[in-house]
């Protein structure tokens, strides 16, 4: 049977993800965002994210792919990799922490305090499952390509069966989630305006340079549309 992504548009939804004591922030609460609008958007403009997990008693973070599909998340990775070994062996599965971050600009203050940065960044707390109804992985691997390049799982082979036994897959649903966002410019104290420092924002964006073809690339094969566009 194939396998159904659960479609997001047949099934009553509350427009937000209701906040809980993990995702309600203890300082700048104003900068806190639960709407799916917010969240998905900033979790659709990534494709690194950060996982987080206990092992050994001990706390670890690995910068990681991910991919989005509807209230999910997908990870992937080794079959010999222990988070994701941990995530099929633990009852119910493995506890995880996930997190993407944009940085938007580097907030310049007249006093070192009031430094900052202004940013837009995710948080996802839950339980990580492993993935092995062979459908759905083939969706998170074709999701997780398509993170990083829209269009492109279209445009690559296919992990093929030897592949697929050495890739494990995860999934995160987003239940508990929030985002947080700092715009503008610097908070100064009122007795620091007239300092004699620079004071404003430094602008930061991400860009894309000129695709270089593979040396053994066929010359016939041009840049693709979807990769021209970034």
């Amino acid at each position: 049977m194939e396998y159904a992504m659960p479609d997001s548009t047949s099934l009553p939804q509350e427009a937000a993800y209701e906040p809980s004591e993990r995702t309600v922030p203890s300082r700048a609460r104003q900068r806190a965002a639960y709407d799916h609008e917010t969240v998905h958007s900033i979790l659709d403009a990534a494709y690194l994210c950060h996982l987080g997990f206990v092992r050994d008693g001990a706390p670890v973070v690995l910068p990681t792919l991910f991919g989005r599909v509807g209230s999910r998340l997908y990870v992937h990775g080794s079959t010999g990799s222990r988070p994701l070994r941990a995530a099929g062996q633990a009852d119910p599965g493995l506890a995880v922490c996930l997190t993407v971050t944009h940085v938007d600009a580097l907030v310049l203050a007249r006093s070192a305090f009031h430094h900052s940065m202004n940013y837009r960044s995710v948080v996802v707390h839950g339980t990580a499952r492993t993935v092995t109804d062979p459908d759905e992985r083939r969706i998170a691997l074709d999701a997780i390509v398509d993170q990083v390049v829209p269009g492109r799982s279209k445009d690559s082979r296919p992990a093929d069966a030897r592949e697929l036994a050495a890739t494990a897959v995860i999934r995160l649903d987003l239940d508990e989630v929030s985002a947080k966002i700092r715009t503008g410019g610097p908070n100064d104290d009122p007795e620091d305006l007239s300092l004699p420092h620079w004071a404003g924002v430094v602008p930061l964006t991400r860009g894309y340079s000129a695709p270089v073809p593979s040396d053994d690339l066929d010359p016939s094969i041009e840049v693709p549309d979807y990769l021209a566009s970034l």
